[in-house]
C-alpha cells in the first residue's frame, strides 16, 4: 500500500544558548571592584568593565567545551615546540587608570612568560598583559570587549563564535583583523576550525593526537 503522507521539511534549529549575560550601565569602578571581591574566586561568572559599563557573563557547556578544546590545542603546540607557556585562564585583568577590566575565557603568557614565571599573582599595573587572549562567544558578539583588551594592552586576541575564528593584532591602540597569528604565523585559523569539528567525529583525545602530528609536520 502506498502512503500519501508527505513529510514536512525539517526546520533549521536555533543555536543553543551558550552564554547567559547581564549588562549594566553607569557602574562606578568602586562598585566593580566590590562585586569582584564579593563574588570571590570560586565562581563561573566572568566580569567585563569599561567606562561604567559592566557585563556579567556565565558560560554554559557549549561555550566552555570550545574554550577548553582550543586551550588543549594551544597546550599541544607548546609541548611540541618546547615553548614555555603559562596559562592563566580567566585571569582578572584590570587597570583603574584606564577604567578597564576583563576576565577572558583563556589567556596565555608566551613571549613574556619569563617575566611573570616566578609570580603567583599578576598585577597589570606592574606586569605586562597576557600575550594572547581567547574570547568564545557563541550566541553574542564579542566585539564590545575588544576595547577593553585594547585598553589593557593585550597584543593578540582570538575570537571564536561557533563558526569562525578570527585573529586580531593590536595596532595603534585598536585591534585589526589579521589572517595570521603573530605568535603562531604558521597556524591558519582554518586548521583550528577543522579540529574543532573533528572532536565531534573522532573524540577529543584522538583529535588532539592528530593535531600534534600536524604541528610536527609543519616543523620538520
Amino acid at each position: 500500500m502506498t502512503s500519501n503522507t508527505q513529510l514536512e521539511p525539517k526546520q533549521p534549529q536555533p543555536l543553543a544558548i551558550a552564554e547567559e549575560r547581564i549588562i549594566l550601565h553607569n557602574i562606578s569602578w568602586e562598585t566593580f571592584e566590590r562585586l569582584l571581591v564579593e563574588a570571590g574566586d570560586n565562581r563561573n561568572t566572568r566580569f567585563h568593565y569599561l567606562d561604567g559599563m559592566l557585563e556579567i557573563m556565565s558560560p554554559l557547556s557549549r561555550h566552555e567545551g570550545s574554550n577548553r578544546f582550543i586551550e588543549s590545542l594551544i597546550s599541544a603546540i607548546a609541548d611540541e615546540l618546547d615553548l614555555n607557556l603559562r596559562k592563566l585562564g580567566s585571569l582578572t585583568m584590570k587597570r583603574r587608570d584606564r577604567q578597564a577590566g576583563g576576565e577572558p575565557d583563556s589567556c596565555y603568557y608566551i613571549q613574556n612568560e619569563p617575566l611573570i614565571r616566578h609570580k603567583p599573582e599578576v598585577d597589570l599595573t606592574l606586569d605586562p598583559p597576557p600575550d594572547l587572549v581567547l574570547e568564545v562567544d557563541i550566541t553574542n558578539p564579542s566585539s564590545r570587549r575588544l576595547p577593553i583588551y585594547a585598553n589593557l594592552g593585550v597584543p593578540e586576541l582570538w575570537t571564536y563564535n561557533g563558526r569562525t575564528l578570527q585573529y586580531y593584532h593590536l595596532q595603534d591602540g585598536t585591534y585589526q583583523p589579521i589572517d595570521h597569528s603573530p605568535t603562531f604565523p604558521w597556524l591558519p585559523p582554518t586548521i583550528i576550525l577543522e579540529y574543532l569539528d573533528k572532536r565531534f567525529e573522532i573524540g577529543e583525545t584522538k583529535a588532539i593526537r592528530q593535531f600534534r602530528a600536524w604541528v610536527r609536520e609543519q616543523h620538520l
